[in-house]
């Protein structure tokens, strides 16, 4: 789970400071207000990760991708391009790791950590062309236990690196032979090839370049605006890793579980369910549709259909024959419960096209599948209810205080600043920022004082 996260000049973010990020983490504030931006930082580095060019710094995407920043003077903020861009990142593993020394096993006691911080600088470099340059990893590091691992450019160097092993109980040890500069990074977190040919003891740097690696390839996105559901979908097999861009896959992942005969768990004294069954079961438990089933059109065929039920006397129809709201709920409930256990989702807008209600028992959603499947929710919103739903579980000890990080987002001359709502044992919001949700006590006001002149009015003539 992601636990900390810091950036610096990224968009209309000057410095966000140190955010904690719990199961459940919801940016609120107004439009431009930042919120997005901050979950973009963590689409480009999942971006980042995953391209196939190592010497890509970052991978600012295109409309193809999990997000398309443009070009890095784009993303910087105010466009001071000699301003660099920076960002910590903070996350439990899944498993501890441990590292000693090849050297000195005897000696040297071996670190062991669940916990793994990654701090990076990127800089532009103008190659000299007005407009023209690129941009460079400054340095970066790996913060593990008591110490740090990691490269930073050499004083008026272009091209040269050198190593950082501070903190540990052991150092790097150079092979024998001529000492080589080592070249820049791999992207912007990866060690070269020749750290390790370089240095007798460096081989566990690879681990912290997994774990990188790993976290963001369990981070899982799901866009504001979604596919309108189809009268018949195509499945031909595949397997998809989440729900698509605009849950335009949904149905691939429904097929794709039912066929490996995956498994939900709801705890204990609950049975097993299947993906389906329990997106089925949301479904009706939110009062949008009494029974869900995807249907093959022909047995044995690749062509299938969503069936609902809007009550249970009700005929059968298409999902194309219900409300809007069902389909675009349907990928955000499907994503929580199809992707591994301890994954990541970030999603915008989770409550678009949805009523109130159905925005309130959306929060609960999240809520069960970060108990049951230990999954991370980070995620902007401008729904009062999803937010008022969550005060109510804690209010009630079904959601404990710590486990949701709630902040709301304002600019003000053209710079994002972030507040953290102080939420207490009773659901209570210590801080609550004015105009939140806009100032509906003034509407309610200004409505009466309208309805007054009015009848005044209408007394005189």
């Amino acid at each position: 789970m992601i636990e900390h996260l810091n950036i610096q000049n990224f968009k209309s973010w000057r410095d966000t400071g140190d955010i904690r990020l719990a199961p459940i983490t919801a940016f609120f504030g107004s439009n431009s207000s930042g919120k997005t931006s901050l979950l973009q930082l963590l689409l480009m580095l999942k971006q980042t990760a995953e391209s196939s060019d190592r010497a890509q710094v970052l991978n600012l995407g295109d409309e193809r991708g999990l997000v398309d920043l443009g070009t890095y003077p784009d993303l910087i903020h105010a466009h001071k391009l000699t301003e660099p861009l920076a960002w910590q990142v903070g996350w439990t593993l899944g498993e501890p790791i441990t590292i000693s020394d090849p050297q000195h096993r005897a000696e040297t006691a071996p670190l062991t950590d669940k916990r793994l911080r990654f701090d990076a600088e990127i800089a532009w470099e103008n190659n000299g062309a007005p407009g023209r340059g690129r941009a460079v990893a400054r340095k970066f590091t790996y913060r593990f236990g008591t110490g740090a691992f990691g490269m930073q450019r050499k004083p008026n160097s272009k091209s040269d690196y050198r190593l950082q092993a501070d903190g540990a109980h052991f150092k790097l040890v150079r092979a024998p032979g001529r000492a080589w500069p080592l070249p820049a990074p791999i992207k912007c977190y990866g060690f070269p090839d020749q750290v390790r040919a370089y240095y007798q003891n460096a081989g566990f740097l690879a681990d912290f370049e997994l774990a990188f690696e790993t976290l963001f390839s369990n981070v899982f996105y799901l866009g504001p605006l979604r596919e309108y559901p189809q009268r018949q979908y195509t499945w031909a097999g595949a397997r998809p890793t989440d729900m698509g861009r605009r849950g335009e896959r949904v149905v691939d992942a429904l097929l794709a579980a039912r066929d490996t005969g995956a498994k939900i768990s709801r705890g204990r004294g609950y049975k097993l369910q299947t993906v389906e069954q329990r997106v089925a079961e949301w479904l009706k438990v939110l009062g949008l549709i009494d029974h869900f089933e995807v249907r093959p059109i022909q047995e044995g065929g690749k062509l299938f259909q969503v069936i609902v039920k809007r009550s249970s006397d009700a005929p059968e129809v298409s999902i194309t024959d219900v409300g809007f709201g069902v389909s675009q709920i349907l990928p955000v409930i499907a994503l929580c419960y199809y992707v591994p256990e301890g994954s990541t989702i970030v999603l915008e807008q989770p409550e678009i096209h949805l009523h109130p209600s159905v925005q309130m028992g959306l929060a609960d959603v999240f809520i069960d599948a970060s108990k049951t499947r230990n999954i991370q929710i980070i995620l902007e919103s401008h729904s009062e209810h999803l937010l008022q739903r969550l005060q109510r579980r804690v209010a009630e000890e079904i959601l404990k205080p710590n486990d949701a990080a709630l902040y709301f987002c304002t600019t003000y001359k053209g710079e994002s600043r972030l507040d953290e709502l102080e939420l207490d044992l009773f659901g209570n919001i210590a801080n609550w920022p004015p105009d939140f949700f806009g100032d509906t006590f003034g509407e309610i006001a200004a409505m009466n004082e309208a309805a007054l002149a009015r009848r005044a009015k209408q007394e005189a003539g």
